[in-house]
Formats: C-alpha cells, sequence, structure tokens
C-alpha cells in the first residue's frame, strides 16, 4: 500500500521539475506526469518522484491535519511502549 502526502510546490525548476515540502522535508520531483500546469503555491501527490495529480488547498491542509494526528498518536504509542505503561 502507498500513501502520498500532500507535497506543497516551493518552486518550478528547469526542464519539468520542481522543489517541494512534504511536512518540512524538501525534495526535488518531476512534473513531466502533470496533465495541468504546476504552480508555486500548489499542492501535488507524489508517486515514485514524479508529480501524479493536482488538489485543492482545502483538501492538501485537511489531510496533512489527519497525517499530523496519526503521527502524534504512533508518537504516544511508541513511548507507552518504550515505557512499559499500558496504552488505551
Amino acid at each position: 500500500m502507498c500513501l502520498s502526502i500532500p507535497s506543497r510546490v516551493e518552486e518550478i525548476i528547469e526542464d519539468q521539475f520542481a522543489i517541494v515540502d512534504t511536512m518540512g522535508v524538501k525534495r526535488k520531483v518531476s512534473l513531466h506526469l502533470m496533465p495541468d500546469p504546476v504552480n508555486i503555491g500548489d499542492y501535488v501527490l507524489i508517486h515514485v518522484g514524479y508529480a501524479i495529480a493536482k488538489l485543492s488547498e482545502e483538501d492538501a491542509l485537511e489531510s496533512l491535519k489527519i497525517y499530523e494526528e496519526i503521527i502524534k498518536e504512533l508518537e504516544k504509542e511508541e513511548k507507552a511502549e518504550i515505557l512499559g505503561d499500558s496504552y488505551e
């Protein structure tokens, strides 16, 4: 199963590439598979280094909020496991 986290386009660079920010991690991705133009500030979904779809800012921010909640829960579980506490 693959999960694609919304990434914000920070910079458009030559040869149909962009620099995107994925939850604080910046990386270079290809725009070659995008059917529509991509602009700075757009949110895209990425698969194996290629932007494959654009999504609305509203949908992207809602998805990112859910990912943040998942991360917090996983961190709580991990902490409880390390400390030997029961997690409910």
